[in-house]
């Protein structure tokens, strides 16, 4: 079947248009998206300004275009943490149903982390052993651990690096600025590491999205144009190298490094803070870079679902 999978995440809308069946891995068919940046369209009181909505309802409408354009049968639409954490969740999803006939599901922390992990199961497969798995989003950072396809712990904390670059201005950060932002960023991760650590040393630790594949990129990682295959990691030391550094870019600096990307280039920075603090406070040396994250543990729930009710019948 031919499935579109839109989804509003707190930095862009992507719509992916997957060829899928129970016993396969979903065949990318069709990409498009658009630099939203909803987590940055918030107004004083935490809700998600006109603007954004506007952005929002705009991105969904063309999206169904594409969708039908492309044949899709079925669309699974779902939004992060943006839209979740917004102070006017029910009307962004009323205003974009009642405009695009679109009905979004909203995904909790949780749920987020959850198919992230099932996605990185999926692609490493039994022989990887116990997984740790990070995602740093826009909105929110992800982790979860466990030894089957469903985590044995998964939590979500406001530490997206959108989030997180409200403070990050062009030049950089001064240092009382970057001592408080490291310090809040390793205290959030430390209060929630007791769970992740209890539940077992993970066999492979594994970072997914664009932040981490963007940092892995930085510290020497193979292009994406080499393709899903290839060996891709971001080690620690690399890391600290670095840091120095891209602490002292401008943003148009920034924008030169390899992997790195226009709409994304102030969110580096806090990112590598996060990404460090990660690794440090779980002791991990390294982390492996999958391909796969939240929209492919969303495909793949969904075809789990149909075999189950084929099955059945």
């Amino acid at each position: 079947m031919r499935l579109g999978v839109l989804d509003i995440g707190s930095n862009t809308g992507h719509l992916l248009v997957v060829d899928a069946h129970g016993g396969a891995a979903p065949l990318p068919a069709y990409s498009y998206k658009q630099p939203l940046r909803l987590a940055e369209h918030l107004d004083e009181s935490g809700a998600v300004s006109q603007q954004g909505i506007e952005a929002l309802t705009s991105f969904v409408r063309e999206s169904m275009r594409v969708a039908e354009d492309k044949g899709c049968s079925e669309m699974l639409g779902f939004a992060t943490s943006a839209v979740r954490d917004a102070g006017n969740t029910d009307d962004v999803l009323e205003n974009v149903a009642k405009r695009t006939g679109v009905t979004l599901t909203v995904l909790d922390g949780e749920d987020e982390a959850r198919l992230t992990f099932l996605a990185v199961r999926r692609w490493f497969g039994w022989s990887a052993g116990r997984l740790a798995v990070f995602d740093i989003g826009g909105g929110s950072l992800e982790l979860a651990t466990g030894s089957d396809e469903a985590p044995d712990v998964a939590r979500s904390l406001p530490l997206g690096a959108a989030r997180l670059a409200q403070v990050f201005t062009d030049g950089g950060l001064d240092d009382k600025t970057l001592r408080d932002l490291r310090k809040q960023i390793r205290a959030d991760i430390a209060r929630d590491a007791g769970h992740l650590i209890r539940a077992g040393v993970p066999d492979k630790a594994v970072a997914t999205s664009k932040t981490f594949r963007s940092l892995a990129r930085i510290c020497g990682a193979a292009p994406s144009g080499d393709g899903l295959l290839v060996h891709r990691e971001l080690p620690l030391e690399g890391l600290r190298e670095r840091f120095p550094r891209l602490i002292a870019m401008s943003r148009s600096q920034l924008c030169s490094l390899p992997g790195v990307s226009l709409s994304r280039v102030h969110q580096i920075v806090p990112g590598a803070l996060v990404a460090e603090a990660c690794m440090d406070i779980f002791n991990l040396t390294t982390l492996e870079i999958c391909p796969w994250a939240l929209r492919e543990g969303v495909i793949l729930e969904r075809l789990d679902r149909l075999s189950v009710v084929r099955t059945a019948g």
